[in-house]
């Protein structure tokens, strides 16, 4: 079952990875074209990426991964990340997120107090990366496979018949709502944990809170509440108690644009969202997504599309 894709989003995800009853979910990309594949987000699920081809440059709170070979990356619970492509190559990556809870953490077992109690209050972190030649890759890709499998679709399947054009992301996300399958996703994931354990590869939680991450993830947030409305760099620095010069160098590091960059480039995603939901005027559309000035607002949007509001309309309206 489709569920609405995660490739696009911003900030912190509100929606339910997998269903209420089972919060797991697979997502499948594939790109072509060097960019940004997955945006800045952040969300309290677990996630295990899986890299099989391609070059990327995987950016996890402040620090940057370059990924060439194949591999897994492990995202905890609440850390800032996003995926860069860095050639102009095909790209596949598929995840993994799952919330805890789908182990039942209501018992008492050693199992929970010992591990995933531990992991969900912050006090163990799942291991950065396992790469091919690392004497556990070959199990944890075994138990990959078979959650893939459980869900009824390969990699080649869920794309099969999808064209992926030049800088162009096509995405599928799956969920199951079949009880066979979902014994098989939660016996494979426990797999993964106990391969992990074996290996000594949980990591204790020694690193000092960061800061300048909890900074960057509340001045998102503060865009995505407030973009409609004029947003100043001192507002955006004033949220987190820091010097306007100061916060600009630390979202840039973070991010990869100056703050007025980002707001601009979220105004032009809710601007597209709107000429594709609604039948507003592009007038009406510009003053919705927090442009005051016309003639900046279709500068903006062609920088970022290419195109006109009502020539993207008409486009999407063709699809």
């Amino acid at each position: 079952m489709k569920q609405p894709s995660v490739v696009s989003k911003d900030l912190k995800e509100i929606c339910i990875h997998g269903t209420k009853s089972f919060p797991c979910a697979i997502y499948r990309t594939h790109a072509v074209g060097k960019g940004v594949f997955v945006k800045h987000h952040w969300h309290d699920e677990v996630e295990i990426l899986y890299f099989s081809e391609g070059a990327f440059r995987l950016e996890i709170n402040m620090e940057s991964f370059l990924i060439q070979s194949e591999c897994f990356y492990f995202v905890n619970p609440g850390e800032l990340h996003s995926i860069i492509a860095e050639t102009s190559d095909h790209y596949w990556e598929d995840a993994v997120v799952f919330s805890l809870g789908i182990f039942g953490l209501d018992s008492s077992d050693e199992v929970q107090i010992r591990l995933i109690k531990p992991i969900q209050n912050g006090k163990y972190l799942f291991p950065r990366c396992v790469a091919s030649h690392h004497p556990a890759f070959s199990m944890l890709r075994s138990a990959f496979v078979d959650i893939m499998r459980a869900v009824g679709q390969s990699t080649e399947e869920a794309f099969a018949g999808q064209e992926t054009a030049h800088n162009h992301v096509a995405d599928s996300s799956l969920v199951t709502n079949n009880l066979t399958s979902q014994l098989y996703v939660k016996s494979s994931l426990m797999y993964i944990f106990a391969t992990l354990f074996a290996h000594g590869l949980f990591m204790p939680t020694e690193r000092n809170f960061d800061r300048r991450v909890e900074s960057i993830k509340t001045a998102l947030t503060f865009i995505k509440d407030n973009y409609q409305n004029k947003i100043y760099i001192s507002d955006l620095a004033g949220q987190v108690n820091l010097n306007e010069q100061y916060f600009c160098r630390l979202f840039r590091k973070a991010i990869g644009y100056s703050p007025i960059e980002y707001i601009n480039e979220y105004r032009i995603k809710q601007a597209k969202r709107l000429l594709e939901e609604t039948q507003l005027q592009v007038t009406e559309v510009c003053l919705e997504c927090g442009f005051n000035n016309l003639g900046n607002f279709l500068q903006e949007f062609r920088k970022h599309t290419g195109t006109t509001p009502l020539q993207y309309r008409k486009h999407m309206e063709s699809l």
